[in-house]
Order: C-alpha cells, then sequence, then structure tokens
C-alpha cells in the first residue's frame, strides 16, 4: 500500500481560509491577533463616529451628533456657523426655530450585526432612530407624536437637518450634504434594527415601489449578496414607514 503523507493546518491558516469562504458580507469574523470581533469595512463608512466596536452580535457606534457641515444652528461665534435665509424643503421659506446645536452631546448606538426581518414590526419612537455616516441621529417622519412634519420642514437649515429643544441636529428627510458629497447612491447610515439606509438613487434611477417600511431588497455594492435596506425620499415618510423593519438595538445619550 503507498503510504501518504500528513501535515497540520496552521490555526493562522484556518482564520484565514474562514474569512476567504465567508463570502459576501463579511460579518462575524475574528481577529486572530487580538481575538475581538472584526468591524465589517462597510461600517468603516460610518466616518462621524468617534469609535466603531464589534462584540461579534452587535456593532457599537459612538458620535457627538454634530453635523460635520456648515448650519445656521451653530452659535454664530462658531467656525461652523453659516447664515441662511430664502427657501428650504419643498420650497417652503425658511423660519429659523429658537434652538442651537448642543455641544455636549454623546451617542450611543448598539445595532445587530447581522439583522434579520422582526416576527412584530415596532414602530420608531420619537428621538433617534437611526445614525448618518456623519455621526448626526436620523429621527422619524413625526415632529410629535403622529404629527406630520408639514409646519416643521420650515425650519430645515440649508442641509435639510435642524435641532430640537434640548439642541440634538437630525435629519428627518435626504441629508443633502451627504448625497451632495457622497452621491445619490451612497450608505447614508445606519438604523437601530440594523439595516442600511441608502439615497434616493439606486441604479442610476430614483428608487420607487418601496415597501410600508419604507425599503426593498436588492443587490448593491456594498451587500453583494444582498440585503433589505431603506432609501431616503423627499415624500412622506422620506425615510421610514411603518416601523422597523428588523428588531431594533438601543441608542443613549
Amino acid at each position: 500500500m503507498k503510504k501518504t503523507s500528513s501535515f497540520l493546518i496552521p490555526f493562522s491558516a484556518i482564520l484565514i481560509i474562514f474569512a476567504c469562504s465567508n463570502s459576501g458580507d463579511d460579518t462575524s469574523l475574528i481577529d486572530s491577533n487580538t481575538g475581538s470581533a472584526v468591524v465589517p469595512e462597510v461600517y468603516k463608512k460610518i466616518y462621524g463616529a468617534s469609535s466603531v466596536t464589534s462584540d461579534g452580535t452587535f456593532i457599537t457606534i459612538k458620535t457627538n451628533g454634530q453635523p460635520d457641515h456648515k448650519s445656521v444652528y451653530y452659535g454664530t461665534s462658531d467656525s461652523r456657523y453659516e447664515s441662511f435665509s430664502g427657501t428650504t424643503f419643498g420650497g417652503t421659506t425658511f423660519t429659523k426655530n429658537p434652538n442651537t446645536i448642543n455641544l455636549n452631546l454623546a451617542f450611543t448606538y448598539k445595532i445587530p450585526l447581522n439583522p434579520v426581518v422582526a416576527t412584530t414590526h415596532a414602530s420608531t419612537p420619537l428621538g433617534a432612530i437611526g445614525v448618518a455616516v456623519n455621526g448626526v441621529p436620523f429621527f422619524n417622519q413625526y415632529a410629535g407624536p403622529n404629527q406630520p412634519l408639514t409646519n416643521e420642514v420650515t425650519s430645515f437649515d440649508q442641509y435639510l437637518g435642524h435641532p430640537q429643544a434640548t439642541g440634538v441636529y437630525h435629519y428627518h428627510v435626504e441629508p443633502t450634504y451627504l448625497t451632495t458629497t457622497k452621491g445619490k447612491e451612497a450608505l447614508m447610515g445606519y438604523l437601530l434594527d440594523g439595516f442600511p439606509v441608502y439615497g434616493p438613487e439606486e441604479n442610476g434611477v430614483a428608487v420607487t415601489n418601496l415597501d410600508i417600511y419604507h425599503g426593498h431588497t436588492s443587490v448593491i455594492a456594498d451587500y453583494p449578496n444582498g440585503i433589505y435596506h431603506y432609501h431616503v425620499t423627499n415624500s412622506d415618510p422620506y425615510l421610514n414607514g411603518n416601523g422597523f423593519y428588523g428588531t431594533p438595538g438601543t441608542v443613549s445619550n
């Protein structure tokens, strides 16, 4: 009988094989040097975060919530202040609200690394329902409990955001600074359920026929295996419809 040779595969090589076999979205990998969970590349697009980490189950994103663009809502002595007047969202006449961006906030978002559709779809709360790639919170389509944005849109600044009473600057609608600098099809951020939010276009055309949660499933560059994702649009519900598609994580500030 012909004798066959055998050899041992180093543990580091096993990790490399696992990483290569996990094609597509590159989730749940372990760093062979630190033993900690690797943050998939797509989350590194959240450039406004002070840190983005993973425990293998959740992604934790920390931000100060301050926009990286000019706003009339910064204090006049702040270098990021820029005067604004004229028209804003929907061609309405801009009317500044009395609030100023709070410079002393700290947000911690904890979202599922591998989100799945929820059995029961939770309604989005008032306040932060997700985070944009520049660290600014996303809010839902309401000015208050079941109150439409009709009157509130007049206070949206030159990039269609504004602060609420405690100074939390946020976006309810398309963050035009991001769609201008990153592109209309680019990743805009994530909602608390871990599903991504993209701009108002896909494959070069405006997105239509979204579901009741204001999203759909398709293949996109960041997720070559396909994923459910939301889109920002300029018509109600703007960013999210009848609640979270998946089970939301948490946010604290």
